[in-house]
């Protein structure tokens, strides 16, 4: 174990050093960089931007020592290979930069965007558990019937409708019509001056219309995945066994199936806990409103922030290369017949 863990934690770093040069090289390449940005915004303003310290000549453009010190602000100034590098020691002490438009440190940032993002995806995550594991061990109990043939056919419809195609519909009717739930944001502009339980009526009222949207369409893997493993272990010599002990069929099938069943879904538990904190859903925060990771992401990209672009992806890639490795040792956890070597 110990030596598997070692030569997996290895792994790691040119993984997470082969993903950051791609994405460096590739930013390399995209127009519409930080500075073009600087200077597009500087000629629409009417050649005055950050209160007339950059001077904009009409069909002259920018003068050469100007555009010098716009480059040096971003760090342009050094060739690609030596900015990479510097990017590298940066990220090593954990610095993950400076956003350049937003002035804020990139953690900052991260910290602010966080509590949206981990609202949807913790209500989405513990939602999909508690409804797909029990709904796909009834499935199984009753495979062929026609429960397990119409909750099929209805959970492949949910994870066949895209989130924000749902999350249009249910805004239209139950925001727009029927004016049940608010349209935007995730609490209301009187927020602070609501009592404790009032604080989490509106809390809750304004994240069900975002959940309902997110979660419909994550309980069919979930579902089906305990269904087929709880399937598969029923046909084993060992159910056989137990039944002609003379067990009863609910202990044999919750007391022995069911915790064997399980292992596919405990393993992947905790990757999928930490993810539920860090997935940002860009299109369902922009329908409704919500200011978190994802919407931060996609404007981080659209404005070529690259400090927070890089930072980010950093920071997700390393979270989500350690937790695939603890999903990895779960699996010695709960089922001690697998060995790593």
């Amino acid at each position: 174990m110990p030596a598997y863990i070692a030569k997996r934690l290895l792994l790691m770093l040119p993984t997470l050093l082969g993903v950051l040069l791609l994405t460096f090289i590739v930013l390399q390449f995209v127009p519409g960089g930080p500075v073009e940005q600087y200077l597009a915004e500087a000629k629409a303003a009417g050649g005055a931007a950050e209160g007339g310290a950059l001077t904009y000549r009409g069909g002259q453009g920018v003068d050469e020592a100007r555009l010098a010190q716009i480059k040096k602000l971003y760090g342009f100034d050094k060739p690609a290979h030596e900015r990479f590098f510097i990017m590298l020691r940066q990220f090593a002490r954990f610095d993950l930069g400076t956003s350049f438009f937003q002035n804020k440190d990139v953690w900052q940032l991260i910290r602010e965007k966080l509590p949206v993002s981990a609202s949807l995806g913790l209500w989405t995550f513990f939602i999909s558990y508690l409804v797909s594991v029990p709904l796909g061990v009834a499935k199984a109990v009753r495979a062929g019937s026609r429960f397990d043939l119409a909750t099929t056919v209805l959970l492949l419809a949910g994870y066949a409708i895209p989130g924000f195609v749902l999350g249009v519909a249910l805004l239209v009717v139950f925001g727009g019509q029927l004016q049940w739930f608010p349209l935007r944001g995730l609490t209301s502009a009187h927020f602070d001056e609501l009592s404790l339980w009032g604080k989490v009526a509106d809390y809750l009222w304004h994240v069900t219309l975002p959940v309902t949207a997110m979660v419909l369409g994550s309980f069919a893997t979930t579902a089906m995945l305990t269904r087929n493993s709880f399937l598969e272990e029923i046909r084993k010599q060992y159910v056989l066994t137990a039944r002609a002990k003379g067990l009863g069929e609910r202990q044999v099938l919750y007391g022995h199936v069911l915790r064997n069943a399980l292992i596919p879904i405990v393993t992947g538990f905790p990757a999928a806990f930490i993810g539920a904190f860090f997935t940002g859903a860009l299109l369902i925060e922009t329908l409704f409103s919500l200011d978190g990771l994802g919407l931060l992401s996609y404007e981080s990209v659209i404005r070529r922030d690259y400090p927070v672009v890089l930072g980010t992806l950093y920071l997700f890639t390393l979270i989500s290369l350690v937790t695939r490795l603890v999903s990895d040792l779960c699996y010695v956890w709960v089922d001690p017949r697998v060995k790593f070597d």
